[in-house]
């Protein structure tokens, strides 16, 4: 007699659709949680529109 089930594909694949089901909820609540809003800095509109018409900012980036 053998010791391996006759089913062991029937197995396996239970086993990788209850696997992959769980990843969709845990990738699900991930977004949920850190990707819910987009997020836009302060001034947003006027640094755009400084970089595409060239002016000069008042910053000055230090490295």
């Amino acid at each position: 007699m053998s010791l391996v089930p006759k089913n062991i594909n029937r197995n396996v694949s239970r086993e990788i659709a209850i696997i992959l089901i769980i990843k969709v909820i845990i990738l699900m609540i991930i977004k949920n949680i850190w990707f819910d809003a987009p997020t836009i800095p302060k001034n947003f509109d006027t640094q755009v529109a400084e970089h595409i018409a060239g002016s000069p900012s008042q910053i000055k980036e230090t490295r």
